[in-house]
């Protein structure tokens, strides 16, 4: 019944858990605000860094000191890696080993690959994360140094990496909207963070020429990378043109591709801005809104259903168009265990967040007449969307949330940041295991 319970699927849950409620004392404690953090405040703030989401219901800057800041910057760096990640680094250091069943947790959770060697990836990755926030940070410093200062740079170099989508400014990095060096910078970190540990590694090994490199990039790999690829490219051009066609916000921002970028690549679940959300057109928030439900890339920092989902998904309809019994992406077929996770994720993804959007319209304004909050359904999807990919992206609403609302978003993004399919696995471990079938019968669909 222990291990049953105590399983390495659950304990994550558990793990992160506790990281968010010793954040959120840490955060009331460290505030400057005159009147104290609210205690549904600290908590959202918590579970916001450590889902690294970004989403606030305070100002950043003004409510937590220098103090504050860094128990922000820990909580991201915690969320980033993973508390597993970092609890099974320390127990590996400390005995030399690791379980089979922790092995095979992390395996799942990082590279679903449950053969390989733990200790040298943990070792691997950690060194990596550490050497990529250390270079942004560095670069970042040399671009806005008295702007930012060393622990500003710092800051948001390690919120970039970790798609957390934090900032000292109350208006994010809109005051950088045209420094091409900045964007660049920003955009090279959020971009590693959503590629996910495992791709990187193999990216370093390709290009040092090793042994494993020389056969080149592994077929999720390369699956990653183009899909990646695709949704980011193809997100700014789509943002382009539908803030050209809305006549823009701030009229020649968008004269530059450079901002679309931008705000494409943040959809990946970084949750910076350097336009106004509020005042962009409908369409770009339904193609952001798209971009942020699928978010990165599996082992990553990033949320969402995953860019390897959609590339699935997108596969099985066109097997279904092309009346294929297999899946095959990439010139290999998808293993039906995959393809049912897949539609579970997306399933899972979809209900939550359109349950969220409905508890948020009842609990901001359920008992006004549709002509007095016109707009709020547009605004509720996004910030829902927003939160359970871990975004952080947001039109303006969510400081103004209930307490209700508030609470709402917080467990949407615990569950955005586990995981639907690790949650799914984790109650899956708790149950029996039927040993019966039953008998099946034609159903007309459609």
């Amino acid at each position: 019944m222990r291990r049953k319970y105590l399983s390495p699927f659950v304990l994550p849950v558990v793990a992160f858990a506790l990281t968010i409620i010793v954040g959120a004392v840490l955060l009331e404690a460290t505030s400057v605000l005159p009147g104290g953090l609210a205690w549904v405040d600290a908590l959202f703030t918590a579970t916001s860094a450590v889902c690294v989401t970004g989403l606030v219901t305070v100002d950043t800057a003004t409510a937590f000191g220098r103090e504050g800041h860094w128990v922000l910057l820990g909580l991201i760096q915690l969320g980033g890696l993973g508390i597993m990640t970092y609890s099974s680094l320390v127990f590996y250091l400390w005995r030399q080993r690791v379980s089979l069943t922790d092995r095979l947790a992390v395996g799942q959770a990082l590279l679903h690959d449950p053969s390989f060697h733990l200790g040298n990836f943990l070792v691997r990755m950690v060194r990596m994360v550490l050497v990529i926030e250390l270079f942004g940070a560095l670069w970042l410093y040399a671009l806005e140094p008295a702007v930012l200062g060393p622990f500003g740079a710092l800051f948001h170099a390690i919120s970039a990496f970790c798609n957390a989508g934090f900032a000292l400014f109350p208006d994010s990095l809109e005051r950088w909207q045209f420094s091409p060096g900045m964007n660049v910078v920003i955009m090279l970190l959020i971009t590693l963070g959503g590629l996910g540990f495992a791709v990187i590694d193999e990216c370093i090994l390709v290009l040092r020429g090793t042994d494993l490199g020389v056969r080149g990039l592994s077929y999720p790999a390369r699956m990653v990378l183009k899909t990646s690829a695709l949704l980011t490219f193809g997100g700014a051009v789509l943002i382009f043109f539908a803030e050209v066609m809305g006549g823009m916000q701030n009229g020649a921002v968008m004269d530059s591709a450079l901002a679309a970028l931008f705000q494409s690549v943040t959809c990946r679940t970084a949750g910076f801005n350097t336009l106004d959300i509020a005042s962009m057109t409908n369409v770009s928030l339904m193609l952001m809104i798209f971009l942020m439900f699928v978010g990165g890339s599996p082992g990553s920092c990033a949320g969402g259903i995953k860019t390897t989902t959609l590339r699935v998904l997108w596969a099985f309809m066109v097997s279904q168009f092309r009346g294929r019994s297999q899946v095959v992406v990439e010139g290999r077929a998808v293993h039906s265990l995959n393809l049912n996770k897949a539609f579970a994720l997306f399933f899972t993804a979809t209900c939550s967040i359109l349950l969220a959007t409905l508890i948020l319209s009842i609990s901001e304004g359920g008992d006004m007449p549709h002509t007095m909050v016109r707009g709020q359904l547009m605004d509720f999807l996004f910030e829902a969307t927003s939160a359970f990919a871990t975004v952080g992206l947001s039109t303006g609403v969510t400081p103004t949330l209930s307490v209700t609302g508030k609470l709402c978003l917080t467990a949407l993004m615990f569950l955005g940041r586990i995981g639907p399919i690790w949650l799914l696995t984790a109650l899956q471990q708790m149950q029996s295991e039927v040993r019966y079938r039953w008998p099946e019968g034609d159903m007309p669909v459609g």
